[in-house]
């Protein structure tokens, strides 16, 4: 089954330009129902309110981080299945590990680009 490319997409990441690249980034694969948070506190509230068929969210972020969000949304009963891809400067093993505990789907370090994502992307909700 095909990916539908209008599904919204939630982008979580407490620096603006990042949010900017990475909406660039999904634009450049077709996805155009992009929202951004810029916290993980706000982007629960989002998810809350509004089914997404994907959230990015960067690991380091205050108060929430990424890791906190992905717990938060995983031990949600209507939010656990939601895709989850994680994006993180640091590639340290037991980040990793620890994100694949909390249940994340996928990961990418930074910097990365749209082939990157899209491969990403791919292995975590099929092809596009």
């Amino acid at each position: 089954m095909a990916v539908n490319k209008e599904m919204p997409v939630l982008i979580v990441d407490d620096y603006k330009t990042m949010l900017r690249i990475i909406r660039n980034l999904l634009r450049q694969l077709g996805f155009s129902n992009v929202e951004e948070a810029s916290d993980g506190a706000t982007a629960l509230q989002k998810m809350r309110r509004q089914d997404f068929g994907l959230v990015i969210s960067d690991w380091n972020m205050e108060p929430m981080t990424g890791l906190q969000l992905l717990k938060e949304v995983r031990s949600d009963d209507r939010l656990k299945s939601t895709p989850f891809i994680m994006i993180t400067a640091e590639s340290k093993t037991e980040n990793v590990i620890a994100a694949k505990k909390a249940g994340v789907n996928n990961y990418i370090v930074k910097p990365f680009n749209a082939s990157t994502l899209k491969t990403k992307m791919t292995s975590v909700i099929g092809e596009f």
